[in-house]
């Protein structure tokens, strides 16, 4: 599984890969990483990780999806994925949803 990583700086010592994983640090950009993302993908799709990562993706209109998990955990720090969106008017259509004992998610079609 090709792993495409957006990062400022590149580690100096690269991550050990194998026939599973090959890993690619991108430092120019969201664009970039996601279409070389979705050139390795071909047919599959490509899943964005990280509330940052998202926003960049969101905010270049480069998502079609968005899946979001309510898990009964509160946490004290950390990036809300819907911080630094509000200059944009983003209309979000239910896909699917499904509700167990420990979590909902909730997958989403975005309009841009």
């Amino acid at each position: 599984m090709p792993l495409f990583i957006l990062t400022h700086v590149p580690p100096s010592r690269h991550p050990k890969e194998n026939e599973n994983l090959t890993i690619t640090f991108i430092t120019d950009g969201i664009e970039n990483a996601i279409r070389q993302a979705k050139a390795a993908a071909g047919e599959k799709n490509v899943v964005v990780l990280g509330a940052g990562t998202g926003q960049q993706a969101v905010k270049a209109g480069l998502v079609d999806e968005l899946q979001i998990g309510i898990a009964p955990v509160i946490l004290g720090q950390g990036l809300r994925f819907f911080d630094h969106l509000e200059e944009l008017e983003i209309e979000l259509e239910k896909i699917r949803a499904i509700e167990t004992a420990k979590q909902v998610e909730i997958w989403y079609k975005v309009f841009h």
